[in-house]
């Protein structure tokens, strides 16, 4: 839940951040009262604040009374320099991965301890993800994640080693285990995952580098790596050094 600021002294600011902040993955429609409890407001100040987001375009009222976020919000998203930067130059690289294998392709960057996702490709056919744009996953239990958690700050890596939470029963929670992988993905230039955030999916992921920095990760879903990782992993590679040069 986000913050409480229904406490003295808050600023109408944090208010409307609040009310924004209730919404997630999980939580993409609310009705008033979930809004006002899960943005800690008492219910008559979420219902006016929610009502001159609603008349600007941050929210939007469905007919069955739940409030959703505006066309406002993804339209100022988009603006992010993340978004338009990297976004933009990688995506003819991702449709052509995409195109040659028809499975699940991600674009991620590290927000602090979490991977987020900044573009996903998938068809009909692909295996199914919970993964979604703008949605953010931990970094150890995902194919992109642990390519960036392997080249992330040693405070970042000691944070995410100390607190490894359980996805499924394949997802690695070991510390030390974890700690080699990290090894091996910056000795073998990739990273992979077996089940370790969605049962029947497994992944492979590669960075992408400006210069000597790796700045975000190309991965893909798909349901075993057994025959195919080569493959995949020298397609995300040529990908990747695309995305990086033109970066």
């Amino acid at each position: 839940m986000a913050g409480n600021t229904s406490s003295p002294g808050t600023t109408v600011a944090s208010r409307v951040l609040a009310l924004l902040g209730a919404f997630d993955t999980e939580h993409r429609r609310l009705t008033l009262t979930d809004l006002a409890h899960r943005a800690g407001l008492p219910l008559p100040t979420a219902h006016r604040l929610a009502g001159e987001l609603v008349a600007a375009g941050a929210l939007a009222k469905r007919p069955d009374g739940r409030y959703v976020v505006g066309r406002m919000i993804w339209d100022i998203g988009l603006l992010a320099p993340v978004e338009t930067g990297l976004r933009q130059v990688a995506e003819p690289f991702l449709h052509d991965v995409y195109a040659a294998t028809r499975a699940t392709v991600h674009l991620a960057v590290r927000d602090g301890d979490e991977v987020l996702y900044l573009e996903r490709m998938r068809g009909r056919t692909s295996v199914p993800v919970v993964s979604s744009i703008g949605s953010t996953l931990p970094m150890h239990a995902t194919g992109v994640g642990k390519v960036l958690l392997a080249h992330a700050p040693d405070d970042v890596r000691a944070r995410v080693l100390a607190s490894l939470t359980r996805v499924t029963r394949y997802t690695v929670t070991q510390p030390g285990l974890l700690d080699e992988q990290l090894v091996r993905i910056r000795r073998d230039g990739y990273a992979t995952t077996y089940e370790e955030m969605t049962l029947g999916a497994c992944s492979v992921a590669v960075p992408v580098r400006r210069e000597d920095e790796v700045v975000a990760a190309i991965g893909i879903v798909v349901a075993n790596l057994k025959r195919d990782r080569a493959r995949l992993v020298t397609a995300l590679q040529v990908a990747a050094q695309g995305i990086g040069r033109q970066l």
